[in-house]
């Protein structure tokens, strides 16, 4: 069937290079954007979606272009809006202008922030990592809920660590709950996949300290001393680390509690322990 004219659709227009306005969300461009809310889609296209105009800039200024920005008319009249329209098209990227109930679709929620954009997933193995002159790493360790894993992000990026390796069966970092939840430090941190015992080889020649927080641990996490680089071992949330883990670690801390808990979220305890570390490390 033969394409209609602009003039029958006006919302296909392009009122420049790169532009295209989409009323749809049957759109193909609005839908291969979508595919992205899922995971088999993220890996096959090392793409991933990002919300918001906030966490878009974060990415912007830390050097992630975006290859498709799904834009609100009105945010194209916002000083952000434009800069990432513009960012997006001076990359080579394109901007589909969409109206709120598509924007809605995109980002499977009410009230979207403004726009969704699909950048690029970055990666690194450890073989390229040298870290015997760096702060701090977390290794974390199947990690499930997306929203920890982007919160202990979020923290990393505020205490300065470099980066996260993801042990074993972690969560997407990528997913755009994880995203969401790192508010823009996904973007600062250096994202690493790896097997246990891979992990375990390669540290050993990092030099630093390996600890691992566990229900076991008899230190407090505040009357070890934190030498770099630091490698800041965390277990899923409802297990914590495997005893053969634990055992590869050189200190094994636990935060002591005085109420009725027994444990706490893995971010919040990652958070604690990551300030005590960075707080050691800039008194020296």
């Amino acid at each position: 069937m033969a394409e209609q004219t602009p003039n029958t659709h006006p919302s296909h227009t392009s009122v420049q290079p790169g532009v295209r306005h989409i009323a749809s969300p049957a759109n193909a461009a609005v839908k291969a954007v979508r595919a992205l809310h899922q995971k088999k889609h993220r890996e096959s296209s090392g793409r991933f979606l990002a919300e918001g105009l906030r966490v878009l800039s974060e990415a912007v200024e830390r050097g992630h272009a975006i290859e498709t920005l799904v834009l609100l008319e009105p945010m194209r009249s916002h000083r952000v809006g434009r800069r990432l329209e513009a960012a997006c098209l001076e990359g080579g990227g394109e901007v589909l202008v969409v109206s709120e109930a598509v924007l809605a679709k995109v980002a499977r929620k009410d009230n979207p922030q403004g726009a969704v954009g699909v950048l690029r997933q970055r990666w690194e193995t450890l073989e390229s990592i040298d870290a015997r002159r760096d702060f701090c790493w977390v290794a974390l360790e199947s990690i499930r809920d997306p929203g920890n894993l982007g919160t202990i992000l979020r923290t990393c990026d505020a205490v300065g660590a470099e980066g996260a390796i993801l042990i074993d069966h972690c969560c997407d970092p990528y997913s755009i709950e994880g995203v969401r939840a790192s508010m823009g430090s996904v973007f600062a941190q250096r994202l690493v996949r790896a097997e246990f015992d891979e992990f375990r080889h390669w540290r050993h020649k990092q030099g630093g300290i390996l600890v691992g927080a566990s229900l076991k641990g008899t230190m407090d996490y505040q009357e070890i001393s934190y030498p770099r680089p630091v490698f800041l071992f965390m277990g899923n949330e409802q297990s914590g680390l495997p005893e053969s883990y634990e055992d590869a670690c050189d200190s094994l801390v636990r935060i002591p509690m005085r109420g009725g808990a027994d444990s706490l979220n893995v971010s919040i305890a990652a958070s604690l322990m990551l300030y005590e570390i960075y707080n050691q490390d800039r008194k020296q």
